[in-house]
């Protein structure tokens, strides 16, 4: 099918204020859709220091609202096209703020290393952080397994789908990842949990120190998800983001 035109179906976009200052978009992670930024913006419109921030939330494609078509590849080539597409459709003239969860942290990073004058500042919740190293150790893949079998027991169906299995393949697995972010030029910060066993956290701290000019890490309480511990710290740096507009 000819894709030149894929987008993602917005289903957030407000600003309290109506004079945004910065620009945030959200892209979740496997399996899931927005709406696991749902208590995240709830809280973030609650910040009075935040009103002039811009919220706006995608699915990505084979996930909630979006497309969904087995003639898609649902490659990093096909959701990087959707994202830009969509993003330039929000005409933006502020500073822009990409935050990803799991599989959108790998997605706004390759976003960021792709389009790298585009995107002032990523938040990484929760980033799968996995080396070459682990995609070859056969207890990593071990652990990959029970990943997809625990996915299968909220949604069975979700394993025989192109999407799911193709992310999985093509973007978390992919042998590039680790590479382009001790090569990311973009400020970045990773918030991840204490408990989480699904993003070899014993990797990040590695990975700060080979690229500590661009990227800082904050650990918090907590697992996978997109927590409140997680989103406090995450409003915290959106403020620092917007003060730094008006320096």
């Amino acid at each position: 099918m000819p894709n030149n035109k894929l987008k993602l179906t917005k289903t957030h976009d407000s600003c309290i204020s109506n004079h945004p200052r910065l620009a945030v978009v959200m892209i979740h992670g496997i399996a899931s859709d927005s709406s696991t930024y749902d208590h995240a913006i709830k809280y973030l419109d609650e910040q009075k220091s935040l009103s002039d921030i811009r919220l706006v939330t995608f699915d990505l494609l084979g996930s909630g609202k979006s497309l969904k078509d087995d003639k898609l590849n649902y490659d990093y080539k096909d959701q990087l096209e959707a994202l830009h597409n969509s993003i330039e459709e929000l005409k933006l003239n502020v500073p822009l703020v990409l935050i990803g969860h799991s599989l959108g942290t790998f997605i706004v990073t390759r976003y960021a290393d792709t389009f790298k004058k585009s995107v002032n500042k990523l938040v990484l919740i929760s980033p799968p952080v996995y080396t070459e190293k682990d995609l070859t150790n056969p207890a990593f893949e071990m652990g990959i397994k029970m990943f997809r079998d625990a996915v299968s027991i909220r949604n069975r169906k979700v394993l025989e789908e192109k999407s799911f299995n193709n992310s999985m393949d093509k973007i978390v697995l992919n042998r590039r990842n680790y590479k382009v972010l001790t090569e990311l030029t973009t400020p970045t910060v990773m918030i991840y949990g204490n408990m989480d066993q699904l993003i070899a956290s014993y990797n990040i701290p590695r990975l700060v120190k080979q690229n500590s000019r661009h990227i800082t890490a904050i650990q918090t309480d907590g697992r996978h998800g997109i927590t409140r511990d997680k989103y406090t710290v995450l409003g915290k740096i959106l403020e620092e983001s917007l003060n730094a507009q008006t320096i």
